[in-house]
């Protein structure tokens, strides 16, 4: 397992000048000369940590998927409540959905987006396992789920230049469009009623 980049000043720099890079400039555009300059350090000491900038990036985008894991908490027994905190994270943090649409397309047909898959499957286990369970419709493929519910929290997030609304009405505007993806969900998938529940 690799450190923290919190163990290592030089080494956290890196990577958090590389997570703006790479969400500003994707993987193919973006260049280890500025991701130095920027944590104020060299290419050399860069390429000391990080082989390279594909691996570096590998490290950035598995270190966002942990941390939206972390903010967002699926529970397959309420995926409307999962749908609209991963709208929360994404509004909050456009730059980081930026960072992992690049990696999306730029690596989509090198199948080197290890990290993406590996949270993909143990995401879509856990709502197999609902299923099994009788918390979620066993009639729906876990990927539908998965990817039907991130695509609809995803959606006003995706849409930078409709959410630029007044800034007096942003925050009415954005938690319309919340209301409006947590419903869609909720139809989809409704919450697993508490009778499902153990009560022991």
């Amino acid at each position: 397992m690799s450190p923290s980049p919190r163990t290592d000043s030089t080494r956290g720099r890196i990577v958090e000048a590389a997570t703006a890079e790479f969400a500003r400039h994707g993987v193919a555009g973006a260049r280890i000369d500025r991701i130095a300059k920027s944590a104020r350090t060299s290419k050399e000491r860069v390429y000391a940590y990080f082989r390279s900038k594909e691996e570096l990036y590998g490290f950035v985008a598995a270190r966002e998927l942990d941390a939206v894991a972390e903010a967002t908490q699926m529970d397959p027994a309420d995926l409307p409540g999962y749908a609209g905190r991963v709208h929360d994270y994404f509004v909050a943090n456009p730059d980081n959905l930026r960072l992992m649409r690049w990696g999306q397309l730029e690596f989509a047909d090198t199948g080197s987006d290890g990290a993406a898959r590996d949270t993909v499957s143990r995401k879509a286990e856990k709502l197999r396992r609902a299923q099994r369970e009788g918390l979620l419709d066993p009639s729906w493929d876990p990927l539908d789920i998965l990817v039907f519910v991130n695509q609809l929290a995803m959606a006003w997030a995706d849409q930078p230049g409709l959410t630029s609304v007044e800034s007096g009405a942003r925050e009415q505007f954005l938690a319309d469009r919340r209301a409006a993806i947590v419903t869609a969900v909720e139809r989809l998938f409704p919450a697993a009623p508490s009778s499902l529940f153990g009560n022991s």
